[in-house]
């Protein structure tokens, strides 16, 4: 059986990008990276995953509506047949129709445990609220922003005398580790949805909560 063939969305480095690209090289990885797009032409991931032989696209927002601009980023994705959409960096707010069209195949990396911190600045935010947790979060895409069902978290600690930088490299760290196995669960049929929230299999659901994660254990995927 073929894999599923995964876009990654990115508009900037693609950090997150590069680890989901290093981990579907491996050939027990239940996903095949088929594009890596971006909204900005200049946008280093880009010549990252060419380097690596993706497939990739450029479609600008800039001069359209959003209706447009989604209108052609799903034109690519239906050119290069994707079936699983994992948003890394991707400064675009997408709409519900768009959304809507991706349900339950798109996921997002957020650096917080959400609920707590959505938006922009997490790191600041962590440490201006004196937390002692800070992690990550994997979690399907609804028009809510950083509002849809958690996959997976990872938690890492505020240490004394952190900075927004030296607690981001931490977090980052679990990005790298997170997102590759959650994309993983998701591409081998290991996720549903009940009841609004998203549920892991029970052999998984371990490493969907802890920190830190388990290697993650090469996956057949569900057929039916």
């Amino acid at each position: 059986m073929s894999k599923p063939r995964v876009a990654i969305l990115i508009s900037g480095r693609g950090s997150n990008m590069g680890a989901l690209l290093e981990a579907a090289e491996r050939p027990a990885y239940p996903a095949t990276i088929a594009l890596v797009l971006s909204n900005k032409a200049e946008a280093a991931g880009l010549q990252r995953a060419a380097a690596a032989g993706i497939p990739t696209a450029v479609v600008s927002s800039k001069g359209r509506t959003r209706p447009e601009f989604e209108a052609e980023v799903n034109a690519a994705l239906a050119q290069h047949r994707i079936e699983i959409v994992a948003l890394a960096g991707f400064m675009r707010v997408l709409t519900e129709e768009f959304v809507g069209h991706w349900q339950g195949r798109m996921l997002n990396i957020h650096p917080s445990l959400l609920p707590s911190f959505p938006g922009l600045d997490t790191h600041a935010r962590a440490l201006e609220a004196g937390v002692r947790l800070h992690g990550c979060t994997v979690h399907l895409v609804t028009p809510g922003v950083d509002e849809g069902p958690i996959v997976a978290q990872a938690a890492v600690p505020v240490l004394e005398g952190d900075t927004e930088a030296s607690l981001g490299d931490r977090v980052l760290a679990q990005e790298h580790r997170l997102y590759p196995a959650a994309l993983a669960w998701l591409a081998a049929g290991k996720i549903r949805l009940e009841r609004g929230r998203a549920v892991v299999a029970a052999n998984l659901a371990a490493g969907a909560l802890a920190n830190p994660l388990p290697e993650v254990a090469p996956l057949r995927r569900d057929v039916g």
